[in-house]
């Protein structure tokens, strides 16, 4: 019996078809939120209580929003959101830090603010666990955008009035001083317009980090409670205290949510995982999840036509975007997500989600799918994706994964009139032109149903408005969602046992078509679901047993290791004779089938019937049991015309033949046309296209074709034309070859393409006219398309320069016709390989990795350390793990990237992305999860390529040349030629010249770059310059040799020792001794005082050796953290004034004053060892300085110095004759240590900052430390910045206070985040 015998035709009001529309308000409002087309809306009149009650919906998403629009209740009142989860990590908090109260029941927070905590507040045990987050990184780009600007708005107010204030000192200095002669005035005035200039600069390099938020974490004796400070949010200062914080809980337990500030108004929820240690904050890291959610479930009870499509759901918010990456989906995430749907015992998993994929229906996350599908009997919809219009488009998961419902993306005139606003709708609904398609690689259908792709939708608070319009495959698949809670809902209250195996039959055998040409199903599955048809299919079948009928199609004698889930003849060999293949068909039952009462009884009669018999034939009947069947199959394809076809091979229950196909094996054919012609140029000429019209041509590319130059020509229309155009080719193991341009033509006119191609493989070009383009005008547009194959062959598609200095030699062809032979190579990437230093196996310790199987996840940490010499655009490269997100068997991985201050430069996981990075030297921290130790420990030593972007001007452009002693005898240069069809023609790719290598380069690294031969017809002259401009370029790569020897290695061995044995013996004693007194720690109170006897012991014993007392000094000056400030800079002065004593200044100056010979050994010896004296001395008069100056900012009690050029009212002249008369001891070293060293150098600069200070100029001051802070090539230094920011305090500029504290906790985090 014939597939189409079950009865899907409808009236044209079934799939929402209208050939004149007229909307009402109540049919606007309906078309904002469709339901009519999938019968949505006829079954919950018939059925009101079956809207959705009973069922709870997973959304794996970007996160949902509690206080959206819609998403409070269920349409009988129960709470709509069961719980929030964050399930990537990016909201999670290290709160393992515990701090008790003061007295005054006040806490210091991570962030190092005086939290006062809320009296009321149980805590049975006083531990309160503390920890911070930036809210920027809680914060959506969007929100974030809008919130800088507010921020930077009032920042700006007030930074203009410290400007004012600045410019106004300044100007009342100059007015009052007209000229200025004096040193002293000279100094003050440079001071204000130091400060003038800062503020200035500060504006041009604001960079807005945010606000911090204080978070606390504690057990009330019952539940674990979180509060946070939002003050930093908030204008009022008396707003977003911690003690004003309701507290919250986990979500699930109390679903409460909070709000982190009216200006934001972005919600939030909390969970507490590992007793204390790890909180997240959950906030959505876009829209599209709250839209999602909307469509599938939103109740609005005042607004009934905007409700969801199931209302009296419930829903869980799985957030698998993560914040991080923006919101990219992660490992972690999806992992997390589905134990957390198995947990809460959902129903239904909806998925908006997926990317392109190299092999279908394969991969670790496939798998824990097929587990909770099969086992635990969720039905897992999802979307197909949004990359047509051509074939094969279709994503991972939701297009390629059998145990997963895929869903296109439908649109109705009603939609497009009402949600689109288009003026004059299409007649008849459609499948959005951007909608993914069918086959899959392997031969499956790809979608399975399709719903209405677009609906205005609740939205989250934070974009300030209730609802908005989204459209793709993401709102396709919630609608269908919806449509299954609906009939869940209804199965649940009669008692019909719940499989995803018969709901999705029923969806299948009962959706309308859309299209009238069988290859429509390739587009739309088979067809749009409809839900009131598909419940009493329901009812009719649910005595019939819950089966999932698996195909596995291999072609007769090939290799049974790879099977298919259709028949799919892409490539011109396929197409021109008969080939007979195996199908096996095999019953799948859930796991907690029973096997004597379900799988032994089970057998059909199936026929089998094929829906062009002259094509596809297949025997007529199989008696189908448990175990399987196979049957062979013969598919002729020889006598089709060139272009689509696609049938099906149904098998029909011979006992229910209304039950329509138990199962259909997909055969697609494409027949590609051969391009004959010479030069091989393929045109189709009068194209005619209305909105939504797609023309699908497939042409067997010709052997030795790589490139093409296309051109489109348009004519016949007025308004404005938006098209797609597509192409795609299909290699083994590889993604689908897809390029693809929406292009739009104003006016009748031409356009020019080129792109790359495989030669011999089937090419479809894919021409859509946009499925609103062009309504309402009432013409037709013309096109004309033309393709030109052009190839050079070559005998190297990847060249490997080895090191040496040989050149490698290239064989070129042209087999097509004549091409011009023009290489150009460029190496403009290094790429150098690292092993772990550290690795680190553990297992994860919260509920939320522990798989439905009981199994816990373990995690591998492995650290990486690289160094840069220069600032670099860097990107860290993982070739086993990298672009795989779904095909692969690793569950996840995740990497950091943070300098020395533990500073996070980068983060990325499966798509690595080119980040800038200052000189400085870095840790990369790889973290890979996976519940198999096994895979983990054999990746314990993974090497990971750090790649780096050479600047044009280190770029290495390569040579070419006729003959092999090209590159050592310099001639022999080779330009271009042209190559005539079927000459070979060879030349050599010399390697770079070692002088021309970027500076920096280690042994074992690579160059990147890539290499062309031919050139375009058009633009030839920019992409002969630069190989990637031209559409088809290679990877060649130059393995950098060892450096030369070192030219003084071999030299003589220095002059013997005049020293006698005795007094070396003593000399080698004495340092070992200095050597282990610098090696003891300062730790505790037992281990300072057994430094301090032996410091003293060795001091009595050799009490003028300067390298000792040096030492002794700085053993002291890292004792900074004494009780007895006073005390301990006294102890670090006299150390200090020691080892200027044991130093002969007068020799040290004179010797200083002479030139050494550089070729003289014994000079160069006495040079080095009188630059370490005169350095000790410097350090010396350095330390003794800044101790100098403390005490005398803590015997004033840390009062600021009065301004320079003011009068000190507190003094009295005679208070004053006695300061003047004291001698300025930091004057007098501050003037000695400039005789030695260059004091404005990021080594000594902190002292004339602070000689700066002392004397009141802050300006200067502040100018001093941040040239120092520039010119310093190291890694920021924390103390650097806690002394600008004691600078701007004093000053007196609170707002740049403020904003240097965030920026402390940027460059200076306590620790690492969590993964």
């Amino acid at each position: 019996m014939p597939c189409s015998s079950i009865n899907t035709t409808s009236s044209a009001d079934d799939n929402g078809a209208l050939r004149a529309i007229k909307l009402s308000e109540s049919t606007f409002l309906a078309s904002l939120m469709p339901k009519k087309e999938i019968g949505a809306d006829r079954f919950v009149e018939a059925h009101p209580e079956y809207d959705g009650r009973g069922v709870v919906i997973a959304i794996f998403d970007s996160g949902v929003d509690p206080a959206a629009a819609g998403l409070q209740v269920t349409s009988d009142g129960k709470p709509k959101i069961l719980d929030v989860l964050d399930c990537t990590g990016s909201g999670d908090i290290d709160t393992s830090t515990v701090v008790k109260a003061d007295s005054d029941g006040c806490i210091r927070g991570a962030s190092g603010a005086s939290l006062v905590l809320n009296s009321s507040w149980k805590n049975p045990s006083g531990e309160w666990h503390v920890g911070y987050k930036f809210v920027y990184e809680l914060f959506t780009n969007t929100l974030t955008s809008r919130l800088k600007k507010e921020r930077l708005k009032k920042w700006d107010e007030k930074h203009q009035e410290a400007i004012a204030e600045a410019v106004k000192n300044l100007d009342e200095f100059d007015q009052k001083h007209i000229k200025v002669e004096d040193a002293q005035l000279k100094l003050a005035r440079e001071d204000l317009q130091n400060k003038v200039d800062f503020l200035r600069k500060q504006a041009e390099s604001y960079n807005d980090k945010g606000p911090i938020i204080d978070a606390v974490v504690w057990n009330d004796g019952e539940l674990w409670r979180v509060a946070l400070d939002t003050q930093s949010l908030e204008d009022d200062p008396m707003c977003g205290k911690l003690a004003d914080f309701v507290p919250l809980t986990n979500y699930r337990i109390e679903r409460k949510f909070g709000v982190f500030s009216k200006l934001d108004a972005c919600s939030f929820v909390v969970n507490v995982y590992d007793q204390g240690n790890i909180l997240s904050i959950v906030t959505d890291c876009s829209a599209h999840g709250t839209h999602v959610a909307g469509i599938a479930t939103a109740f609005h009870p005042k607004e009934p036509l905007l409700n969801g499509v199931a209302p009296g759901a419930q829903i869980i918010s799985c957030k698998i975007g993560d914040s991080r990456l923006g919101s990219m989906e992660t490992g972690t995430g999806l992992t997390r997500a589905l134990i957390a749907a198995v947990e809460h015992k959902c129903d239904l998993i909806n998925m908006s989600y997926g990317e392109p994929t190299m092999l279908p229906d394969y991969g670790r996350f496939v798998d824990l799918v097929n587990e909770v599908v099969n086992k635990h009997h969720l039905i897992f919809v999802s979307s197909a994706g949004n990359s047509g219009p051509a074939l094969s488009t279709v994503g991972s998961p939701g297009g390629t994964t059998s145990s997963i419902i895929g869903v296109g993306a439908y649109v109705s005139p009603a939609m497009a009139a009402g949600a689109h606003c288009v003026l004059e709708p299409p007649s008849e609904g459609l499948e959005y032109t951007w909608s993914s398609r069918g086959p899959t690689v392997d031969g499956d259908l790809g979608v399975c149903i399709s719903a209405p792709g677009g609906a205005v939708a609740p939205v989250p608070t934070w974009t300030l408005q209730r609802r908005m319009l989204m459209n793709g495959t993401s709102m396709a698949s919630p609608s269908a969602c919806g449509g299954i809670a609906l009939l869940i809902s209804a199965m649940k209250a009669e008692g019909i046992p719940v499989s995803p195996y018969s709901v999705q039959k029923a969806l299948e055998n009962t959706a309308v078509p859309v299209g009238s040409l069988p290859e429509d199903k390739l587009s739309t599955g088979q067809g749009l679901m409809q839900v009131d048809k598909a419940y009493g299919y329901i009812q009719k079948s649910q005595d019939f047993p819950n089966v999932w009928y698996q195909i596995k199609v291999n072609e007769a004698g090939q290799s049974t290791t790879t099977t298919s889930r259709g028949i799919y003849l892409r490539e011109a060999s396929r197409c021109r004779q008969s080939t007979e293949w195996t199908v096996l068909v095999e019953p799948k039952f859930h796991e907690d089938a029973s096997n004597l009462e379900q799988l032994v009884p089970f057998e059909e009669c199936i026929e089998l019937h094929s829906t062009e018999k002259a094509i596809v034939r297949a025997p007529e009947y199989l008696l189908l049991t448990h175990n399987g069947r196979s049957f062979n199959v013969i598919v002729d394809p020889t006598n089709l015309s060139d272009g689509l076809h696609y049938y099906e091979i149904c098998g029909i229950d011979c006992k229910a033949p209304w039950r329509g196909p138990l199962f259909r094996i997909p055969v697609t054919i494409t027949k590609p046309m051969a391009v004959k012609n010479q030069p091989p140029i393929v045109s189709f000429s009068g194209m005619t296209f209305l909105p939504g019209h797609i023309e699908r041509k497939y042409i067997e590319v010709p052997l030795g074709a790589s490139w093409v130059e296309a051109t489109m020509r348009t004519s016949g229309f007025d308004t404005a034309r938006r098209f797609f155009v597509d192409t795609l080719q299909i290699s083994p193991l590889q993604r689908p070859i897809k390029w693809e341009r929406v292009v739009t033509f104003s006016s009748p006119t031409a356009k020019n393409f080129t792109f790359a191609v495989e030669g011999g493989q089937t090419m479809e070009l894919a021409i859509a006219q946009f499925w609103s383009s062009g309504i309402g005008s009432h013409e037709a547009t013309n096109v004309d398309f033309e393709i030109a194959f052009h190839g050079i062959n070559i005998n190297k598609e990847e060249v490997v320069l080895d090191g040496s200095e040989a050149p490698i030699r290239i064989d070129a062809k042209a087999l097509l016709s004549s091409e011009k032979l023009a290489p150009a190579a460029v190496l403009n990437k290094v790429r150098v390989p690292y092993r772990p230093i550290e690795a680190k196996l553990r297992t994860l310790p919260t509920d939320r990795d522990k798989l439905p199987s009981g199994k816990q996840i373990l995690a591998l940490t492995l650290t990486y350390k690289f160094k840069l010499e220069d600032g670099a655009e860097i990107k860290p490269q993982i070739p086993l793990l990298n672009n795989r997100i779904y095909d692969t068997k690793f569950e996840s991985q995740f990497y950091m990237i943070s300098d020395t201050n533990k500073r996070i430069y980068a983060m990325g996981d499966v798509y690595p992305n080119s980040s800038k990075f200052p000189m400085g030297e870095y840790n990369l921290m790889l973290h890979l999860r996976h519940d198999n130790v096994q895979f983990l420990e054999k990746m314990k030593q993974l090497v990971l390529f750090i790649e780096r972007n050479l600047e044009d001007k280190e770029a290495v452009r390569l040579s070419f040349f006729s003959q092999p002693d090209g590159p050592i005898m310099g001639n022999g240069a080779f330009k271009s030629s042209v190559l005539v069809p079927g000459a070979k023609e060879s030349f050599y790719v010399g390697p770079p010249n070692k002088d021309k290598l970027p500076k920096n380069i280690s042994e074992g690294s690579v160059l990147v770059g890539a290499i062309s031969y031919g050139v375009l017809s058009f633009g030839a002259e920019e992409g002969g310059k630069n190989p990637q401009k031209n559409p088809v370029s290679y990877q060649i790569c130059y393995l950098v040799p060892p450096n030369k020897a070192d030219e003084d290695k071999g030299k003589g061995s220095s002059p013997s020792c005049t020293k006698s044995v005795s007094e070396r013996l003593e000399e080698e004693v004495r340092d070992a001794k200095i050597k282990i007194l610098g090696s003891l720690k300062h730790g505790t109170d037992e281990e300072r005082s057994e430094w301090r006897k032996l410091a003293a012991s060795l001091k009595s014993e050799y009490p003028k050796h300067t390298p000792l007392l040096a030492k002794i000094l700085e053993g002291l000056v890292s004792e900074g953290n004494a009780e007895d400030k006073i005390f301990h800079n006294q102890e670090v002065i006299d150390a200090a004034n020691e080892v200027v004593c044991s130093i002969d200044r007068d020799e040290l100056a004179k010797y200083f004053s002479l030139k050494s010979d550089p070729e003289d050994e014994e000079a160069e010896k006495m040079k080095k060892k009188m630059e370490t004296t005169r350095d000790q001395l410097a350090e010396a008069l350095y330390q003794k300085g800044l101790a100098l100056a403390e005490i005398e900012s803590l015997e004033k009690g840390e009062k600021a110095p009065a301004a320079e050029g003011t009068k000190d009212v507190d003094k009295t002249d005679d208070q004053s004759a006695a300061e003047s008369t004291r001698p300025d001891l930091f004057e007098e070293n501050f003037k000695e240590l400039k005789k030695w060293v260059d004091i404005k150098s990021s080594r000594y600069g902190t002292l004339w900052v602070v000689r700066e200070r002392r004397r009141g100029r802050l300006g200067t001051a502040l100018k001093v430390l941040i040239d120092m802070i520039q010119d310093d090539g190291e890694p920021p230094k924390k103390k650097l910045y806690e002394l600008k920011l004691s600078l701007i305090d004093d000053i007196g500029w609170v707002h740049l206070a403020s904003y240097e504290r965030e920026w402390m906790h940027v460059r200076f985090p306590p620790r690492l985040p969590l993964f």
